[in-house]
């Protein structure tokens, strides 16, 4: 049985990878990531300094799996290295909007006049920061920093109204590779 389709995965010196069965383990300066493979259909095996993620199948979708696990662990070892950040604008013109962090939510007050606050979830490790205008979502897992971002733009999401006319909320803008402060 030989290899259809297979990508490496170059290991930087400041990081450990532990790999056990297809669950992987990530170590950098910025923290530890664990993820688990075992549901997806490739192969991982490590050699040297590297990780190699292959298939034995010629199926389209599983050869597309391949570059899914490999963009994976490519952001895993890029979020223990650097970290990610993801930059949110308060845009309003009609009531001012005040933005909170309250533990593992943001409170988002004032949105359109209205008296009960709206929700976001914080997801996972992600720290949440926020300076007048600017929110900075940070963290060193993409999936979780990414989520979160999207949910507090969720929470500003207006149906009703013309969308030309009617630009308040909260919007993504910037997404920085590394930890800004």
């Amino acid at each position: 049985m030989f290899e259809v389709n297979s990508k490496i995965v170059e290991i930087p010196e400041e990081v450990t990878v532990t790999l056990d069965g297809k669950r992987l383990e990530v170590r950098g300066e910025k923290g530890r990531l664990v993820e688990d493979f075992s549901q997806v259909p490739v192969s991982l095996r490590m050699e040297d300094r590297k990780i190699i993620i292959s298939t034995f199948e010629s199926r389209r979708k599983t050869s597309a799996l391949v570059g899914t696990v490999y963009s994976h662990i490519r952001n895993m070892i890029r979020g223990v290295t650097k970290g990610f950040t993801y930059k949110l604008k308060i845009v309003y013109s009609h009531f001012p909007i005040s933005v909170k962090v309250d533990q593992d939510k943001v409170l988002i007050e004032n949105f359109i006049g209205e008296r009960n606050p709206r929700i976001a979830k914080i997801v996972g490790e992600t720290k949440v920061t926020i300076k007048g205008d600017d929110i900075l979502v940070q963290g060193i897992n993409i999936k979780e920093v990414s989520q979160t971002s999207a949910n507090i733009e969720q929470a500003t999401k207006v149906k009703s109204r013309d969308p030309r006319k009617f630009l308040d909320g909260i919007y993504v803008y910037e997404k920085v590779e590394g930890i800004a402060t």
